[in-house]
């Protein structure tokens, strides 16, 4: 696929297909997905998401999780002073 591809824009009836349900879809054009396709597929993340990816082990992000329903806004809290803390150990 090129990148003149990636900026055309869909003309699908989004309307109409949320309408349907899975059996009233036409999935006829649409090639099965084989093993070749996996192994050539290449993820692509919009430049915004991707500046803020970051992988977080699971257990670390459950515990975060069960502390706050805003448990983004305390990982970023307690990154945030971690990085103070090493700009005050620095000026010393």
């Amino acid at each position: 696929m090129s990148d003149k591809n990636l900026r055309n824009t869909s003309r699908t009836n989004w309307t109409a297909l949320e309408s349907m349900n899975d059996e009233e879809i036409d999935y006829s054009d649409i090639p099965p997905l084989t093993e070749d396709f996996f192994q050539k597929a290449t993820l692509r993340v919009p430049a915004p998401q991707a500046q803020q990816l970051v992988q977080i082990e699971p257990d670390i992000l459950e515990w975060f999780q069960a502390q706050s329903g805003e448990y983004k806004t305390l990982i970023n809290s307690v990154l945030r002073r971690y990085i103070k803390n090493c700009d005050e150990h620095r000026a010393v």
